[in-house]
């Protein structure tokens, strides 16, 4: 083998150092000696061990002789009877002889088992070589995409999604052939639409769910989902205000479900919430009479309340007056006023109209969704109303106050129907035929390191799919700008990474971290990625890599405004009126009047 550009000077597990005697061999390689390229390394069994280059140095300055260099690079893998294998077997001595690794062993590298099937780009340092990475592997054990603003993020995300269901160049590649994937994308910015719109004759379903169609009844929410939109943790009567709570929506949930059982806080039955606030307000209001034979509380007709579930779920009561006269005696209730601000609350929330895709879910009819309604609920998450793919939630336009509960009560849904169609497909000895993806875009935003009570619910959630929802078929694939501000624990269960550019320090430390030992010569390339290309490491991929991502088409609408350019273009006339009437969603109103 006559391409030798070096010998090994030392080795270990972690770093081995490549002499190289004459610049004129450096010179004639030096397209192929670069940081992040690699080479391999001849072990003494004829085979090699091959090796990322981390670092390249000259160590003689004297001009008058020849230089000398050294490459420091970090084995990945070995080369077997011509088939790689990730991880070392044997580790070089020095004086083995170094080589460069030719474009037709890497594209062997790429191409040496079937398991690696899903097409995920080109090879940055040689676009003629197509990278594929296990499709199983990859959505099955979480992924992380991170990657700062305008660095291709939304696009890489959008590339990878399009090619599982089959959008290649703006055409739907299995128009008479409807597949079996399903993807849910929390879109916190409406950016994904654009990206899985296709022309009607494609015959590409979208599933796209709007605050203005999406349909969440508060009734499916758990009691740590209901708490958080009702309850203000840090008042001081917090405790009897979730006991009065909780007892109210139980003996609502056993009124309208007279045919259920062991009935819970936390069973996803239906309740009315307006009557649950009248209970309460009942509650607070109650005044104990005091006369012989009855002691309980009294309303102003004379009417005794034996069992509150009997008259305070009807609506808000007049009590007789407080009194110690001995013919009328009574005194304040246990709770009286003590749910001032409580009763106010859900009063308030009620009558928000930004709410009504929780509080005020309909159906065509006007008529209430019901427990009976709750298949037809799930089946708009999992794309079985119009037998659709992909699934976008837009939360663009659900208010920032209950974005954490949205985010925690859909995947929460979508885990535990995950978790029971498992459980019948082990009863049957089989595995769950139809598992899913949640996508996380800008995860940051609901599932943050920190730990304030407005994300409880959502970290709660996620978390859980994190950690449990692989055995059940659910995985996750969390996308972030700032990866350093997501849930620590999220990004310790992911699998693969994909890194695009990152500028701040504090997320290239932290995903430099998480990546493995012998990616370290990547990790350093993070700030100086171009847009499109990034660092792709994990279970998945054969060795680590940096990858060119094609660009999807369509688009998602996550582009630069290009302001220079529309700034210098002539003064634009706009009308204020259409975007005010938006603002305040008028046309919404005048169609409700």
């Amino acid at each position: 083998m006559s391409n030798i550009i070096g010998k090994v000077l030392s080795s270990s597990s972690n770093s081995i150092i490549v002499g190289i005697e004459k610049l004129s061999v450096f010179e004639q390689n030096k397209e192929h000696i670069q940081v992040g390229k690699h080479i391999k390394v001849a072990d003494g069994n004829h085979n090699f061990v091959v090796c990322v280059i981390n670092n390249i140095k000259v160590i003689n300055y004297d001009v008058s002789t020849d230089l000398k260099l050294i490459i420091e690079c970090q084995p990945i893998g070995s080369l077997i009877d011509n088939s790689f294998e990730r991880g070392g077997h044997t580790l070089p001595v020095p004086t083995e002889p170094v080589y460069m690794l030719s474009t037709g062993e890497l594209d062997r590298i790429f191409k040496t088992s079937e398991d690696y099937d899903f097409p995920i780009g080109l090879l940055a340092q040689n676009k003629n070589i197509e990278v594929k990475i296990s499709g199983d592997k990859f959505f099955g054990k979480h992924v992380a995409v991170v990657g700062s603003t305008g660095s291709g993020k939304s696009c890489t995300v959008a590339k990878i999604l399009q090619n599982v269901v089959g959008i290649q160049e703006g055409s739907n590649i299995h128009f008479d052939d409807k597949k079996n994937s399903h993807i849910i994308i929390f879109d916190i910015h409406a950016e994904y639409t654009a990206a899985f719109t296709l022309a009607d004759e494609q015959n590409f379903e979208l599933n796209n769910l709007t605050i203005d169609n999406l349909k969440l009844p508060y009734w499916l929410m758990n009691s740590e989902e209901l708490e958080a939109l009702f309850i203000e943790s840090n008042e001081s009567n917090s405790h009897n205000q979730v006991s009065i709570f909780k007892n109210a929506v139980i003996l609502n949930k056993e009124k309208y479900n007279l045919n259920l059982t062991d009935i819970t806080y936390d069973t996803p039955v239906y309740f009315s919430i307006k009557e649950v606030y009248n209970y309460i307000e009942n509650v607070n209001r109650e005044i104990i009479s005091k006369l012989s034979g009855e002691n309980c509380p009294k309303l102003v007709d004379g009417t005794l309340i034996r069992d509150r579930r009997d008259y305070y779920f009807e609506k808000i009561h007049e009590f007789v007056s407080q009194s110690s006269a001995k013919d009328s005696k009574a005194t304040s209730g246990p709770f009286h006023g003590e749910f001032n601000r409580f009763s106010s609350r859900l009063e308030t929330k009620l009558a928000d109209k930004r709410l009504n895709f929780l509080l005020e879910t309909k159906k065509a009819d006007n008529r209430p969704y019901n427990t009976n309604d709750f298949e037809d609920i799930m089946k708009q998450f999992l794309g079985y109303i119009n037998k659709s793919n992909i699934s976008i939630v837009d939360l663009s336009g659900i208010p920032f106050e209950v974005l954490s509960i949205t985010v925690s009560l859909i995947s929460r849904l979508i885990f535990d129907f995950c978790f029971h169609y498992s459980k019948i497909q082990h009863e049957k000895e089989l595995f769950n035929d139809i598992p899913v993806m949640i996508v996380c875009e800008e995860a940051h935003n609901y599932i943050p390191r920190s730990d304030n009570a407005e994300y409880k619910a959502s970290k709660k959630s996620i978390e859980r799919i994190a950690k449990e929802g692989r055995k059940y078929g659910l995985s996750l694939m969390v996308v972030s700008q700032r990866p350093s501000e997501v849930s620590e624990t999220i990004f310790a269960q992911c699998n693969n990474f994909i890194s695009l550019r990152l500028t701040n320090y504090r997320d290239q430390s932290y995903i430099k971290n998480l990546m493995p030992d012998s990616t370290n010569a990547l990790g350093e390339m993070l700030p100086n990625l171009a847009p499109g290309e990034c660092i792709v490491v994990g279970d998945s991929i054969i060795m680590p890599s940096v990858v060119k991502m094609d660009k999807p088409i369509p688009e998602p609408k996550s582009q630069s405004i290009k302001f220079n350019n529309e700034w210098q273009q002539p003064w634009k006339e706009i009308t204020f009126k259409d975007i005010i009437k938006r603002w305040k969603k008028e046309e919404e109103l005048e169609s409700l009047t």
